[in-house]
């Protein structure tokens, strides 16, 4: 389980889920040939929460078995006497509808002992519970679980369960994470850290029995600096909570990048035409200033997009071809999609050909490798 030969990202996980929704959905009769998806990884990379994003999209179910919790009766029902046998009396969680739709998740499987496991093989492998009842074909089931490499509590699979799973290698990918957050509105001192310092994104070298780097971790210090004024944190108190976090390292890189952000000008004025252009000198706050640029540029009525995209190319020409690139990539994205508007916008600016000139090399290597993908 240790050996990761075929690393996923979340990209990757959510599209073999999408496929094999749309395969039992369009073919409810092949059910039992789609195998379970069993996906592996580290605390804190996000396993439950592509899930959960995931069935929020399609409008569907989600169930979320924490079978570590569970004991063994939870899951096969309790036994009821009826007259010279014992019927089953089933938990309400299962699903009765037979034309709904889902995915069932059982969460730390691997962090259940053999009995749990051997508890849950039925509805994991045969959709099904004895006689009584059969999982509705609209429903997905999968497993998700740390690797014995993780510090985490975890158990082996049996052979004959790991060997009925599709397994999936989840790994941290730091800027598809950065992509995911600002389409969440998460802070942006945050994101652009990390895109700065991605060293600091995931780290489980320090001591992980207190607070470590992780996309999950990351998430929590997001809401902790943009809570902090309303609730009237001090900056000795937001620091405090940030490095219970993610631990004092990566905390203290933080707050030395945090305090090179406040030093950037005021970007939304900039794009308004009201203050000149300036670029940061220091690497960091360049990272700062161009998603702030791209934060700012398309906020603001329509008929002001022309004067803001003459300001986005004339700090495009001032830049390294990597940031005008990076740039560029953030502008015209609507999640991980290109969005057709604003590229007709910044495509047909008088500017792009001067930039295209300028940065085209690197860009289209950029959507080459993946980067809007």
């Amino acid at each position: 389980m240790s050996d990761i030969q075929y690393p996923s990202t979340a990209t990757d996980v959510k599209n073999i889920i999408e496929s094999q929704l749309k395969l039992i959905w369009n073919k409810p009769d092949h059910v039992h040939k789609v195998a379970p998806l069993m996906l592996w990884g580290a605390p804190g990379v996000g396993k439950s929460t592509i899930i959960r994003e995931l069935c929020e999209q399609h409008d569907i179910d989600f169930i979320d078995i924490r079978l570590s919790q569970r004991e063994p009766v939870d899951l096969r029902g309790l036994p009821v006497p009826k007259g010279d046998h014992v019927d089953w009396l089933l938990a309400g969680e299962w699903p009765r509808d037979p034309n709904s739709r889902g995915i069932i998740l059982f969460d730390e499987l691997s962090a259940a002992d053999r009995t749990l496991q051997a508890a849950a093989y039925e509805i994991i492998l045969d959709r099904r519970l004895g006689d009584l009842y059969s999982l509705p074909a609209g429903w997905l089931v999968m497993g998700a679980g740390n690797r014995i490499g993780d510090n985490a509590v975890s158990y082996t699979f049996s052979s004959a369960l790991a060997n009925r799973f599709c397994h999936l290698e989840l790994m941290p990918d730091v800027e598809q994470w950065c992509r995911w957050a600002q389409d969440m509105g998460l802070n942006l001192t945050v994101i652009g850290f990390l895109r700065f310092a991605p060293e600091h994104f995931f780290n489980m070298e320090g001591n992980v029995e207190r607070g470590w780097p992780s996309p999950r971790s990351w998430e929590r210090v997001s809401h902790v600096l943009k809570d902090a004024g309303e609730i009237g944190l001090s900056e000795a108190h937001i620091r405090l909570m940030v490095s219970g976090l993610i631990g004092p390292g990566a905390t203290m890189a933080l707050f030395a990048y945090r305090e090179s952000e406040n030093k950037l000008p005021d970007v939304n004025a900039m794009l308004a035409g009201k203050i000149a252009v300036s670029i940061p000198e220091q690497y960091d706050a360049i990272y700062a200033f161009c998603l702030a640029v791209a934060h700012f540029l398309w906020r603001s009525d329509k008929k002001h997009y022309n004067q803001r995209l003459n300001v986005f190319y004339e700090i495009s020409s001032q830049l390294t071809s990597d940031f005008a690139t990076l740039l560029m990539v953030d502008i015209l994205r609507e999640g991980n999609q290109l969005d057709e508007t604003k590229v007709s916008h910044a495509f047909s600016h008088q500017g792009y050909q001067a930039w295209t000139t300028q940065h085209g090399q690197q860009f289209s290597a950029a959507l080459s490798a993946g980067q809007l993908a």
